[in-house]
């Protein structure tokens, strides 16, 4: 087994391919589905315009949580005449699962009444397999950029952590470790971005973050979510089923931040972030409750502990199973499967057996940003 950990996090980060990101990421979609109004905004309708509209989804998995805010964009830009010509640029990783994403474009998967390729003349899609801490698109070409809960992953894992598998449970020189490469990585996003833009060209950016009263991702109030996995994945190690080693290799490829660190580089004039021209319009905190235990504590009874626990881990599971499966790279597959399906498993057992409190709740920073110049 190598001693020595890999820094890239693109062999610890994929959402699971074939359409199951989507399928089981309702409150993914519902976050997209309420900053509509904001992008909607930031590219209002120009009848007679001459030229391309270009716009880009960074970070897109399988395209499947933003495609109906796409097609509504650009139903509204149709409906009021506006005819441009579009160029649409899905960026992600080279593991990402493109070939879900372009056929649900053109209604060959996926709800068809969002295939908006297919339903509007001059739609053209496009895939970019590079990460967004790199500029992906020619200078100066870009009306429009928007990425949803994407940005909080570091281009780089500083440390492996030795008694937790998330930055919100690291202490110390881990903790600041992570603050460090996430605040290089973001202004390294945002350089990229103000390279991309045009001048009056905005950004619409609903990332997970820490809000102000200290709550983030899974952990609102209930059970958090992240220590529930560094319990799970640590009595695994105490059991003699995983090694140490194995332990650590499960950390996640993240970091949250609050509305200052997300801020910061947009409002100091100092800042390289600032003199590229880009500017704050608008910050908010987001709060969307979990849909699935949402659906439980609604069900007047008619939903068991059991049912909800099937239905909560698995969105749970769409984007975190190949952080713990590639901490077991030097098994063979099917052990590696294995242990990963125990783990979750042990996650749902346990959430079936005392719901109370179990959710995935979503802490968002939103940020509108304008391009000037």
């Amino acid at each position: 087994m190598p001693d020595t950990p890999s820094r890239n996090p693109q062999d610890r980060l994929s959402m699971r391919g074939g359409g199951y990101y989507s399928e089981r990421t309702r409150g993914a979609k519902l976050v997209i589905d309420r900053a509509f109004p904001l992008a909607a905004k930031a590219v209002p309708p120009r009848p007679g315009a001459a030229g391309a509209l270009r716009l880009a989804d960074y970070g897109c998995a399988d395209g499947g949580t933003s495609r109906e805010m796409w097609r509504r964009l650009i139903e509204g830009l149709r409906a009021a005449g506006d005819h441009r010509e579009i160029a649409m640029l899905y960026t992600d990783l080279a593991s990402n699962d493109f070939s879900q994403l372009f056929k649900s474009m053109q209604g060959l998967a996926g709800d068809p009444a969002d295939a908006y390729q297919a339903l509007f003349d001059g739609v053209f899609v496009h895939g970019c397999g590079t990460g967004f801490h790199r500029q992906l698109a020619p200078s100066y070409s870009l009306d429009f950029g928007f990425s949803a809960t994407a940005m909080h992953y570091v281009s780089e894992i500083p440390v492996d952590l030795k008694t937790h598998v998330h930055m919100t449970g690291a202490t110390g020189a881990e903790r600041a470790a992570f603050a460090t490469q996430a605040a290089a990585d973001w202004e390294r996003i945002l350089l990229a971005r103000a390279a991309e833009l045009k001048p009056g060209g905005r950004l619409v950016l609903v990332n997970f973050g820490i809000d102000e009263d200290g709550r983030w991702l899974g952990n609102t109030g209930g059970v958090n979510m992240f220590d529930q996995f560094a319990e799970l994945w640590g009595a695994m190690r105490e059991r003699g089923e995983i090694t140490q080693r194995e332990f650590e290799r499960a950390t996640f490829a993240q970091h949250y931040r609050t509305a200052d660190e997300f801020t910061a580089p947009l409002v100091d004039p100092a800042s390289p972030v600032y003199q590229a021209g880009l500017r704050l319009v608008s910050v908010e905190s987001r709060y969307t409750r979990c849909p699935y235990e949402e659906a439980f504590a609604g069900s007047a009874g008619s939903m068991s502990a059991a049912e909800f626990a099937a239905s909560l881990i698995p969105t749970m599971r769409s984007w975190s199973e190949t952080v713990f499966k590639t901490a077991l790279d030097a098994r063979a597959e099917a052990e590696a499967q294995a242990l990963v399906d125990a783990f979750y498993q042990a996650y749902e057992d346990r959430v079936a057996a005392d719901p109370a409190g179990h959710a995935m709740d979503y802490i968002h920073i939103l940020l509108e940003i304008e391009k000037v110049g």
